[in-house]
Parts: C-alpha cells; structure tokens; sequence
C-alpha cells in the first residue's frame, strides 16, 4: 500500500483508491503514480466522472509529451485526445478492432503510455489486457527461440523495424512489439549474417501463431475490462498488449453509445536487443 492512497491488485494491475484526478497535482503523488505504472502495468482510476479534454491531457503530460498521430473527430475535447465510438457522428469507428497490438508500433520508438477515459459506455464493448512478460514465459521453449529471432516491419512502407521481442526499457523485463493488424512482414535474425526477410505467406504465418497462442493457449492471462462510467486507466504501453472486442462495434440502437478518449505518449525508447 502507498502511503499516499491505496492499491487494490486486480488481474492485471491495481485499482487506484483515494485519489482524485480532476484536481490531484501534488508533486509527490504524481511520481508515485508514475512508479506504480511502471511497477504494475496498469492503474484504473475508478468514479472520475467526466474528465474534461483539457485536464486529461494535463494528467498525461505527467508522463511524457503527448504524440497526437491519430485522425481527429470534430467532437474530441482537446487536439491531443482521440475520441473513438460505435457511432461515427461521436467519435471514429473502427478502432483497436485490427488485432492484438502495442499503440505506436509504427514508429521508431513506440508510444510509452496510454491512458483510456470512458466518457459513455455502453451494455457491452470491454477492452482487453494482455500482460506480455508473461505470456513469453509461457511460450514453448521452440516457439521462444524461433520468436526470438524475429523482427517486426510495419505496413507502413517508410516504418522502422523492430524487434519482436525486447526487454522493456525501465524493468528489462521481456516484453513484444507487436501489432497483429499493422505488420507487413518479418524478418529473422535482422543485421546478421543470417538474415532472411520472411515471405508474405510466413509473415502471415507468424501472425496466426501469435493470436493462437493469445487467445487459445493462453486465454487464461487475458484480462477483460469492463468499463464503468468515469473509469480512468493508465497503462504501460510497452508491457501490456491490447485488444478492443467485437462488442465494441455493435450499433448504438443495440448496445448504447460507446464514446472513449485516448492519449498516447511519445516513446523516448526504441526497441533494440541490447
């Protein structure tokens, strides 16, 4: 326990109790939050009610520079904060539904932080966690060697080229690039005398390994979150993988609005082996 406010674990990270974010600013509660991240992965505000654009953004900037890359929708708060819905007239439609994925693999040093505000929510439309040292223990000592000497290419044709699996850069713990919906193709033992650019087809390979061993080998370590109103979650981007479920797509008339704001903060690491 803090002595600042109390941690509650949960399945993956902690709830955070005794702390306001509409006007929390002392100095030595900030830096203990951000500890906390970087120690358990994923702190859930609870009973925020609405956090408006510009404080979300004033929250985020404890962490780092924000990276604002994302379209923007005439209804979002702040220029920095991505609003996203099951309904195209409140917020972009689509999002996080193009597979397990780290925010920003698409850059040379991917997003550090992301941090969720659900502003409506509706009956049904969880985002899932995915705590990725663990999965790579969990991984057969073949299936960790043959990963491990992979590298990841962005679809993004002028992307950098990360490994596929790391130590993060605070804990040196193993953690993944991944995106499973933004990658082109694979490489293996990338700036080696054995280097070999992977097929289309073994690229895709790869892919459907990945989500296997996720959702079917290792559904057990996936944790899904069912938001509440005024929920506020700060997450280490580089130690949780994340997924949005299909529920989150369903129509406003079946489900309620869905309306969710996002930050990301620019990465200052990039993924290397060494």
């Amino acid at each position: 326990m803090s002595k600042l406010y109390e941690l509650i674990p949960r399945q993956i990270g902690c709830e955070v109790v005794g702390i306001n974010l509409q006007t929390e600013n002392r100095p030595e509660v900030i830096e203990q939050i951000r500890k906390d991240v970087t120690s358990h992965r994923i702190l859930l505000f609870t009973g925020q009610g609405i956090i408006d654009g510009a404080r979300h953004v004033e929250i985020s900037r404890w962490f780092g520079d924000l990276e604002s890359t994302f379209y923007k929708h005439e209804k979002s708060p702040h220029p920095d904060v991505f609003r996203v819905s099951n309904d195209a007239t409140e917020g972009c439609r689509g999002v996080g539904r193009t597979g397990w994925h780290i925010d920003g693999s698409f850059q040379p040093a991917p997003f550090g932080y992301s941090l969720y505000h659900m502003v409506s929510v509706p009956s049904d439309g969880a985002t899932q966690f995915l705590p990725l040292t663990e999965f790579i223990e969990n991984l057969k000592t073949e299936t960790f060697a043959k990963w491990n000497q992979l590298w990841m290419m962005s679809d993004r044709r002028s992307g950098p080229i990360h490994p596929l699996i790391y130590k993060h850069p605070l804990t040196k713990k193993l953690v993944m690039c991944l995106h499973l919906g933004m990658t082109e193709r694979f490489i293996s033992n990338y700036g080696g005398s054995k280097e070999k650019l992977l097929s289309i087809e073994e690229s895709e390979q790869i892919l459907r390994e990945i989500h296997d061993e996720i959702t079917v080998r290792n559904q057990k370590l996936i944790y899904r979150h069912e938001w509440q109103p005024g929920e506020f979650i700060i997450s280490d981007n580089l130690a949780v993988g994340h997924e949005a479920v299909p529920e989150t797509q369903y129509s406003r008339d079946r489900v309620g609005l869905r309306v969710l704001h996002r930050t990301t903060i620019q990465g200052v690491h990039k993924p290397n082996k060494d």
